[in-house]
């Protein structure tokens, strides 16, 4: 059976070796899949003080992330805000796909930047359920390495 859970989360991005730091705090929606796997479902906010440019749709709608977690492998997806969309696919000592759609002005299609990460480590902590995912990767386009991140959601176990 499939049950769910509405939990407060802290998702954060940061590169060891560039000046990139990122946070969003936000609730999220987790799903027991059941042996150690779980679907995590957040809305990101929208970004204060931004205002989009005067020939941007206004239609707004908003940014999902979608992570599939489990002990062994996670998968995180973005998609919704109509402009871009990206996949990863992280396991430990592999290099997994990361890839990035970017909408075209027409919105007849989209250009795809196919990258990969090598996966140093992947935690997920917490019994029954996580309260907390830790990924440490590199970012390759073919032999360039473009950057050692850390990866870091907590989810508040209430």
């Amino acid at each position: 059976m499939l049950t769910h859970h509405r939990k407060p989360v802290c998702l954060s991005l940061m590169a060891f070796d560039l000046p990139l730091w990122s946070v969003v705090e936000t609730a999220a929606t987790l799903y027991d899949r059941g042996q150690d796997q779980f679907h995590l479902l957040l809305t990101e906010p929208a970004v204060q003080g931004w205002q989009e440019p005067a020939e941007a749709s206004a239609i707004q709608t908003p940014r999902l992330l979608w992570l599939e977690l489990s002990p062994y492998r996670v998968v995180m997806t973005m998609q919704g805000d109509g402009k871009a969309s990206y996949r990863h696919l992280w396991q430990p000592g592999v290099y997994g796909l990361s890839r990035y759609c970017l909408q075209h002005q027409d919105l007849r299609g989209c250009e795809q930047i196919r990258l990969r990460n090598f996966t140093r480590s992947l935690l997920v902590t917490g019994k029954p359920l996580p309260n907390q995912l830790r990924i440490e990767y590199e970012l390759w386009a073919n032999t360039l390495r473009l950057g050692h991140y850390v990866l870091n959601l907590e989810i508040d176990e209430d």
